[in-house]
């Protein structure tokens, strides 16, 4: 199926405790452990500048440990 309806709903760029990053539709509440990361907009430009600021995927607690793990 195809379905051609543009999508005009307006998201929040949300982030959480391990800094991991998602959208959020703007009209509902943000679930808890999330909270806004400073973007909303369209969804293609949340998603764009996702792509600019979480270059490095591992969770937060994951890369402590491993800078841990080096020192």
């Amino acid at each position: 199926m195809n379905n051609d309806k543009e999508d005009t709903t307006t998201y929040h760029v949300v982030v959480n405790g391990e800094e991991q990053y998602s959208i959020w539709p703007s009209y509902k509440a943000i679930p808890a452990g999330w909270r806004e990361a400073g973007k909303s907009g369209l969804k293609e430009e949340c998603l764009d500048y996702i792509k600019t600021v979480w270059t490095d995927m591992r969770p937060l607690s994951l890369r402590r440990q491993m800078d841990a793990d080096s020192a």
